[in-house]
């Protein structure tokens, strides 16, 4: 692996294996064909042909929507075509900051393919020899990437949940951060990519980076300089144990293996950029910077 690859790697997607899913005239999302074939059977929800699923018409508001909807992903769930309902509503919208078309159970994100956002913290430390990074490690029992290397926190952004919100909930239950901490913290961007995934594509395993189908996700980073006798302790179980390492071993850590988290690579390389540790002299710069911003 190299910096360069974990950025190609969240870049690849074939469209002629998918179908548009329109919720109206709203192009909303993306699903496989074989998954559009399987909604065709809930013909009072979906209106499928060769190149659309249409959400049907007579489903004319967000809540209406919302439960027809959820109806179906539950009986894809029975069925085995999506792995199990999670305890979250994501938004669907055409566009970031466009209204809410429908929520969708968290499960079904990638399936449909819809833009999805979240949040990630580079919580780092200077030291007379430089900047240290937080790494957390993903707990074992995790259903996607389990004990892979993470930011120190990270999350999805729920619904009825702003960037902000979501970052000092996030905190408080990933790292024990306090409220007043978490919210020195600053945002610096945004990363975004399209990617599709699945156990029978040659972009990385199921288990690593969950779901089938593509994922169109959008990432707020934020950074956070935090106090040399700051130690963070994960309050929910989803991270096993913490590591502050010095940046030029992150760095390294993500340029010759795949130990992180597939997604965190991106917020690791995007802090290095910014930061100035990773320079136009690189002959890749230009597409390390562009394939972050896709």
């Amino acid at each position: 692996m190299s910096f360069l690859d974990h950025v190609q790697r969240v870049n690849r997607h074939d469209l002629s294996g998918f179908r548009r899913f329109l919720i109206g005239e709203a192009h909303a999302g993306y699903l496989r064909h074989a998954m559009a074939e399987r909604l065709k059977a809930q013909a009072d929800i979906f209106q499928v042909d060769a190149s659309t699923v249409r959400l049907s018409p007579a489903l004319t508001d967000p809540e209406a929507r919302t439960e027809a909807v959820d109806r179906a992903v539950r009986q894809l769930v029975e069925e085995g075509a999506v792995a199990k309902i999670r305890f979250e509503q994501y938004p669907v919208l055409e566009r970031p900051g466009g209204p809410i078309l429908m929520r969708i159970n968290r499960a079904a994100a990638a399936h449909f393919g819809i833009i999805s956002f979240g949040v990630h913290l580079n919580g780092y430390v200077r030291k007379p020899d430089g900047i240290h990074l937080w790494i957390g490690r993903r707990a074992r029992d995790k259903s996607v990437a389990p004990g892979k290397l993470d930011n120190m926190v990270a999350g999805g952004m729920g619904d009825g949940y702003g960037p902000f919100e979501t970052l000092v909930k996030e905190c408080g239950e990933e790292a024990g951060l306090p409220e007043a901490l978490a919210a020195r913290a600053h945002p610096v961007g945004a990363i975004t990519y399209m990617m599709e995934v699945g156990a029978d594509t040659a972009h990385g395993a199921a288990a690593d980076i969950g779901q089938d189908g593509l994922r169109r996700d959008v990432l707020y980073c934020f950074d956070l300089e935090l106090p040399a006798d700051f130690i963070p302790v994960c309050q929910d179980g989803e991270i096993e144990e913490f590591q502050l390492l010095p940046i030029a071993e992150v760095a390294r850590i993500v340029d010759t293996s795949d130990d992180f988290k597939f997604n965190c690579n991106l917020v690791i390389i995007d802090f290095l950029i910014r930061h100035g540790l990773l320079g136009p002299d690189r002959p890749d710069y230009l597409d390390l910077v562009s394939g972050l911003h896709r």
